[in-house]
């Protein structure tokens, strides 16, 4: 009886929608990891945490309990329901690191499809600096008659403005 290989299939917008940029890196928190692991949280964590060694600062943190309640009002209501303690929050080499202290299949496939997706943001970011280097080339070569169209193009591809310090997203006032 032949055994058949089960796929994994993970659409890559379900994973760019769980991907944040927090202190300037695009990272994952541990619940929605665990969510695509198919694992509970505390088992997630507690693989972590019994293999510390593994994940210097550059590959986890740990939130603050700011940058939490900011990043629970960009959704408006909390998505990871009560928790006790503050998440960690994984880099691409966290996540990557993610799968060999948590050596099941499922974890091994969802990690290919999350390194792939880090891959095609890090491909869209190149992308969009070689079209930024085109359009100067063609400026240089072009008088100031395209001037308008330059100045255009050059607004629409500038990285949006960087979010105030400490801030995640939207935060409503209270009144």
């Amino acid at each position: 009886m032949a055994v058949k290989k089960h796929l994994l299939l993970i659409p890559a917008e379900r994973i760019e929608n769980k991907i944040y940029l927090i202190r300037g890196h695009k990272v994952m928190i541990d619940a929605d990891l665990a969510e695509l692991y198919k694992v509970e949280t505390a088992r997630l964590t507690r693989q972590v945490r019994r293999n510390f060694d593994r994940f210097p600062p550059d590959f986890m943190f740990k939130l603050t309990a700011k940058e939490f309640e900011n990043l629970r009002c960009q959704f408006g209501i909390s998505s990871w329901g009560g928790r006790r303690y503050l998440p960690y929050v994984f880099t691409e080499q966290g996540v990557a690191m993610l799968s060999s202290v948590l050596n099941s299949r499922r974890a091994i496939q969802a990690n290919i499809a999350i390194m792939r997706t880090f891959t095609k943001l890090r491909q869209m970011m190149g992308s969009h600096k070689d079209l930024k280097n085109k359009i100067e080339e063609m400026e240089k070569k072009y008088d100031g008659q395209f001037q308008l169209v330059f100045d255009a193009l050059k607004e629409l591809l500038a990285p949006p403005p960087a979010p105030k310090k400490g801030q995640i997203g939207f935060c409503p006032s209270e009144q």
